[in-house]
């Protein structure tokens, strides 16, 4: 259990990203959908008027800053608390002390970081003193709150979910680290706005790790009378990657994009492994290239063969779970099936069509027999007179139209040939046949 000294001054020996620390919003970088002019969060730290909470996201990108701008704000007593190194009797002891000072008329906000380590028995501990109002819990977790947080202790908590950062706040996060005196300001430091957005690009939306990575290219930059120049070469060491012009926002991401679909969907296993590579080395994230391979599967290979998408959600999972490097092998896998599957775009012309009537048509009411009908009313106005159950058939199959009556002739789907789509299109014809 640690008080305010958690966010104090610890200057010149505190890593970078510590020294620099925003103690305001005003210098608060990322997050305008919780943070903007006008934003609810925003608007309850600046009136001190917050209420329990969990932060939700990734590493890096503003969880702790934030506890640290109310510790600084308001005027409730704000105590940190860390899941880690704390059990039930350092909770046992904050919550008596949280009791008292409301007794006393006196606030107190709780910050438990990764409050997901907690156990059910810890996390009820605090369950009652959030209930009568002794605390006013702060949690910061980077897992899904809704399967790692108490339903009990979720229910009565706001949860804010906060994004990675973008590369543009990042870049703005390096500059301002350059000029900072509690930064590099003063130390006369050459770096090319390249080299600061290949620190971007590498961090994949950690402020952190964007800063630690640029604390470690200047201490390894090359010294001389006109200052601290960082090279290339020296960069390259820092974050283990060989491109580091790559920008995943840009022109050249998009064409890398484009070149591993189409060399997917021109079945060529060697090139879409190539420019998935070059994705990977250039600091793009894995999830998503995994994200791009599960949309071709089914856009591009649909009903040829469903195992597809089983592959492509697969590696995705495996993406989530290790992260780079070990992945690379996983994506691999995905790239290679996709592009010796048969290949069918039936399914990505459905939807497009079937999304032109849907938009451009007017909203057809459902047919009264396959409507549902639970209530006597609904019965009485004949909803689901007419139903057909198909599997009192022999057949499994019945004469009933399902489609509104002014597209009982409309066909979206139209199966191709190729791989196990022949299967369905014999299937699906002889369904046609037999309804007439």
């Amino acid at each position: 259990m640690e008080q305010m000294n958690l966010f104090d001054d610890r200057r010149q020996t505190a890593p970078l990203a510590s020294r620099l620390r925003p103690g305001t919003l005003k210098d608060f970088v990322g997050q305008e959908h919780l943070l903007g002019k006008g934003k609810v969060l925003r608007q309850l730290i600046e009136r001190d008027q917050i209420s329990s909470m969990i932060f939700w996201g990734p590493p890096g990108v503003g969880k702790t800053t934030l506890a640290s701008i109310i510790a600084g704000q308001t005027k409730a007593d704000f105590i940190n608390f860390s899941a880690v190194t704390s059990g039930i009797k350092e909770i046992k002891e904050v919550m008596n002390q949280a009791e008292q000072s409301r007794r006393m008329g006196i606030r107190t906000v709780l910050f438990v970081d990764e409050i997901h380590r907690f156990n059910k028995a810890q996390q009820d501990a605090f369950l009652p003193f959030v209930e009568k109002g002794s605390i006013i819990l702060i949690g910061a977790t980077t897992e899904n709150p809704s399967f790692e947080v108490n339903a009990a202790l979720l229910s009565r908590c706001r949860v804010f979910v906060l994004k990675a950062l973008e590369e543009k706040d990042l870049v703005k996060l390096l500059s301002h680290a350059l000029a900072n005196p509690s930064g590099f300001g003063g130390q006369n430091v050459h770096i090319t706005p390249t080299q600061i957005e290949a620190i971007a690009a590498f961090a994949n939306g950690d402020a952190r790790t964007a800063l630690n990575t640029l604390e470690m290219a200047v201490l390894n930059g090359e010294i001389s009378a006109a200052g601290i120049t960082v090279t290339n070469e020296g960069l390259e060491q820092c974050i283990s990657k060989k491109s580091l012009l790559y920008d995943k926002n840009g022109e050249e991401h998009y064409n890398l994009i484009s070149a591993l679909h189409k060399s997917m969907r021109n079945s060529d296993p060697d090139a879409a492994i190539y420019w998935m590579m070059r994705m990977l080395e250039g600091g793009e994230n894995p999830l998503y290239i995994a994200r791009r391979l599960v949309r071709f599967a089914s856009e591009d290979i649909g009903m040829a063969d469903s195992h597809a998408l089983q592959v492509t959600v697969a590696a995705y999972q495996a993406c989530h779970f290790l992260g780079m490097p070990e992945c690379d092998v996983h994506l691999t896998h995905a790239v290679t099936y996709l592009s010796l599957a048969p290949k069918s775009n039936a399914l990505y012309t459905a939807c497009e069509a079937c999304k032109k009537d849907v938009r451009n048509m007017r909203a057809e009411p459902v047919p009264l027999q396959i409507r549902n009908a639970p209530t006597r009313l609904m019965k009485e106005l004949e909803y689901g007179k007419g139903y057909e159950y198909a599997h009192d058939t022999e057949e499994k199959l019945t004469h009933m139209q399902c489609m509104p009556e002014s597209l009982k002739d409309r066909h979206y789907y139209h199966p191709t040939e190729q791989g196990e789509e022949l299967d369905v299109k014999k299937r699906f014809e002889a369904i046609r046949k037999w309804k007439g």
